[in-house]
């Protein structure tokens, strides 16, 4: 079991068990995951046809995984660039689906109001710092990009306007999007577990699901039969049987202060609550909370062997590195005590294009492989995967990462080897780029090997 979130411990909510699976039951829709992605399939369901029977079963509790312990960003972002969507799908089918995450950042902050579940969402978008020459280079040639593939509002902050919005070390300007909202993740998905049993849906924690067959799902406590089944389960999905080589369970890790004094933030700044990232290839991100403190994550936790995904032994050195980033980029919370430690899996296909869909024929429904851009791709991944599971032929069911089929990562020790080498190749380039101030060209081998 992982270690729990700040966000889960400060959520407010009764994290006791709901009761588990009695044992063998019938139903319309089974989903496997009480996880964003599972928790907005039921309610979209249940919306449009309260008369449905929804099962959600869950291993641990809802909202216990990804969903529950990652950096509180309702983000437009999509792991697959935009570029690649225009040449495989045609400009348009890329524009329909970045609008469509585009919406569902401000659909998700609606929902919450309408359905007072206070997620303490602020609407401040995201900062793509550029630290030195090579970020420089890059996140300006990112606004230039993002610009040409319909991101208009994707503009450039000089180092004085970005100062303006926050202060941090080093800083020479950043790119600024506005489709983004800073969160508290576990609100949202506790309150969105809530509402779903308000609508009629059953959620069995403590249910382990040990396979997905077609219309049945196996768990330790008896089979789950359903017209469809939907598979939920993300960066966890390597623990069903038959499924370790669909998506490899990627380890994201991430700090958390203690709330700060007005003085710090009298020098940070921050006012806006902008979520943070920069210009590195090894991702960092970072927001401020509604109760002032910094949480602080990143990439670079090491993969274990056979997609392992349990615990966060071992990752004592990540943590660390994180720890020191954080001081070294606001010196006025060097002195802070760092209250939480957590961490968790997120899922990456092996062509790095996240995907829903159903295939009628087996009842077999899918949402996943968001690559750590889950929270906003996951609320539009349950209202597509409700449209597609009712039958209903809307501009969510056309858009251009519905039945999208993955290929499967290869064996082990191949896939720990590929795993772990892009990590490498990645830390590398980053700190050539601080010693030269040149970008790395090593940068461009990752991009080819993740199929950018």
């Amino acid at each position: 079991m992982a270690l729990p979130s700040m966000w889960l411990e400060t959520c407010g909510d009764d994290l006791s068990p709901r009761p588990a699976l009695p044992g063998d039951t019938s139903c319309d829709v089974a989903i496997v995951g009480a996880g964003f992605t599972g928790l907005w399939t039921a309610w979209h369901l249940l919306h449009h046809d309260p008369s449905l029977r929804v099962v959600v079963v869950e291993r641990e509790i809802a909202g216990w995984g990804a969903s529950g312990r990652n950096g509180g960003w309702c983000s437009a972002l999509f792991a697959a660039s935009w570029s690649r969507l225009a040449a495989e799908h045609g400009r348009d089918a890329a524009l329909a689906l970045r609008r469509a995450l585009e919406r569902t950042v401000s659909d998700v902050a609606d929902w919450c109001e309408r359905y007072a579940v206070d997620a303490d969402v602020a609407m401040g978008g995201t900062l793509t710092l550029a630290r030195g020459p090579a970020q420089v280079q890059r996140v300006r040639a990112h606004v230039t990009d993002d610009n040409a593939a319909g991101g208009a509002d994707t503009v450039w902050l000089d180092a004085q306007q970005t100062a303006a919005r926050i202060v941090m070390t080093g800083v020479d300007g950043a790119a600024y999007t506005p489709h983004c909202a800073a969160i508290q993740p576990a609100k949202l998905a506790r309150g969105l577990a809530r509402a779903v049993e308000t609508l009629g849906g059953r959620i069995h924690e403590q249910t382990r699901a040990l396979a997905i067959e077609p219309r049945r799902v196996r768990t330790a406590h008896g089979d789950v039969v359903a017209d469809v089944v939907v598979q939920a389960t993300e960066g966890y999905t390597s623990d069903l049987a038959n499924r370790t080589r669909a998506l490899a369970p990627v380890w994201s890790l991430i700090v958390a202060t203690e709330p700060l004094p007005g003085d710090a933030w009298s020098q940070i700044g921050w006012q806006g609550r902008e979520t943070v990232t920069d210009g590195r290839h090894l991702i960092i991100y970072a927001q401020r909370t509604a109760d002032d403190r910094i949480v602080f994550g990143g990439r670079g936790a090491p993969y274990r062997f056979g997609s392992r995904t349990s615990g966060t032994h071992g990752h004592d050195r990540t943590f660390r590195r994180l720890e020191e980033e954080l001081r070294v980029l606001f010196p006025p919370a060097a002195g802070a005590h760092i209250t939480h430690r957590w961490g968790g899996v997120l899922g990456v296909s092996r062509d790095w294009m996240p995907s829903v869909g159903l295939d009628r024929a087996s009842g077999f429904a899918w949402g996943g492989g968001y690559v750590g851009d889950g929270v906003g791709c996951s609320a539009l991944a349950g209202r597509t995967l409700a449209d597609l599971v009712l039958g209903r032929d809307t501009e969510l069911t056309r858009l251009a990462w519905v039945g999208h089929r993955w290929p499967q990562w290869e064996r082990e020790p191949l896939r720990w080897l590929g795993v772990r080498g892009v990590n490498a190749l990645m830390a590398s380039a980053d700190r050539v780029e601080v010693r030269t101030g040149r970008q790395s060209k090593r940068a461009d081998l990752v991009a080819r090997l993740v199929g950018e």
